[in-house]
């Protein structure tokens, strides 16, 4: 349905080296539905996508971290690609970022990588979950229940493994989003 997220407003958290089509796609599902979609970075003016080990294109950076306040947005999407997550677990202000949408029950969707930085913002344990095979020890450790499915979905938080789950992501994602708040 076109304006099923009409109204709603969601961050997509990322940095150089996120996995170009999951950022593209999924925000463009979104935008689709009808939510209001912001790209939130720690870079100003654009980031560097990848397309796997390859240079993609850049992308423009609707919102830089500095200044972003998370009570605005009423869901998060964190898209992956191996640099992006692994960069955004070091800076303290995107976890804390990320810790706003889990303490306060917000719906979450990350893809591939993308759950890597849950762990971090304390956003896994007890938690059903899938992502990227390499991170399912990771995730098992900080208590997750991962499971290789294409996607999984517990409590407004869905997870997906790769590319080629993207358009089960964004569905299951538009109808978490559409939710809207769950127990944290």
């Amino acid at each position: 349905m076109a304006n099923e997220l009409s109204g709603r407003s969601v961050a997509v958290l990322a940095t150089d080296g996120v996995e170009q089509v999951e950022l593209t796609e999924p925000v463009r599902a979104l935008k689709a539905a009808g939510a209001t979609v912001h790209v939130v970075s720690p870079k100003e003016g654009s980031l560097q996508g990848w397309n796997h080990l390859d240079k993609a294109d850049p992308i423009p950076v609707d919102q830089p971290l500095e200044g972003a306040d998370p009570a605005r947005y009423d869901a998060l999407m964190l898209p992956g690609g191996v640099v992006n997550p692994d960069q955004l677990r070091l800076q303290p202000k995107a976890i804390a970022f990320i810790r706003h949408f889990v303490e306060s029950g917000k719906p979450i969707a990350a893809i591939c990588h993308g759950p890597w930085t849950l762990i971090d913002a304390g956003g896994v344990e007890g938690r059903r979950m899938t992502s990227w095979p390499s991170l399912k020890a990771d995730l098992t450790n900080a208590g997750a229940r991962w499971e290789d499915s294409e996607v999984v979905t517990d409590r407004g938080l869905v997870t997906s493994r790769k590319p080629d789950d993207i358009p089960a992501f964004s569905r299951k994602m538009i109808e978490e989003f559409r939710e809207g708040r769950h127990a944290a």
